[in-house]
């Protein structure tokens, strides 16, 4: 295979890549919804693990959110300007997602160490508001961007894996 063709296999890897973190980012989000399930079912994880399974999930699709915004949003507007409508969106649902992330994170925070009704309702709509803005968000974004990162030739990319695409700590931190 000649140099040509290799680039040409990564970078399509890319839009590639880019399904595969937002998968695993659905996978952990199930997971923390089945985990905080089986807390107010009194038989899972108490409050304190509930928070340090939501503080992972929320760091992780921050760490994706923040990478596009300042990394792959530049650089797709700069090549495809007729996408800068379509990024402010993808950026308008990034704050809004940041938002009920918060929300969740506060509300994990004041769980009793006994379930509480009340409570498992609350946590239920907030994990049910940010579940569906996510998936409509990843659905667009991959609608919207998966031909156009599977075109880009970022040398930068090619070289270091570029922070929205990583799962889990790849970044080695």
């Amino acid at each position: 295979m000649n140099s040509r063709s290799e680039a040409g296999s990564r970078l399509t890897a890319l839009g590639t890549q880019l399904l595969e973190v937002h998968i695993w980012l659905r996978e952990m989000l199930d997971d923390l919804r089945d985990n905080v399930d089986d807390y107010f079912a009194g038989k899972g994880l108490p409050p304190r693990d509930l928070r340090a399974h939501c503080l992972s999930f929320c760091t992780a699709l921050t760490r994706h959110h923040t990478g596009e915004d300042r990394g792959a949003f530049p650089a797709i507007a700069e090549e495809f300007p007729e996408l800068r409508k379509v990024l402010s969106d993808l950026r308008t649902d990034h704050n809004q997602l940041d938002w009920l992330l918060g929300n969740l994170q506060k509300l994990l925070d004041s769980l009793p160490e006994e379930p509480d009704p009340a409570a498992a309702s609350r946590v239920r709509e907030e994990l049910d508001a940010l579940s569906a803005i996510m998936q409509t968000h990843f659905i667009y974004e991959e609608k919207k961007l998966i031909s156009v990162l599977n075109s880009m030739d970022v040398p930068e990319w090619r070289e270091n894996r570029p922070g929205f695409l990583l799962i889990d700590d790849e970044d080695g931190s």
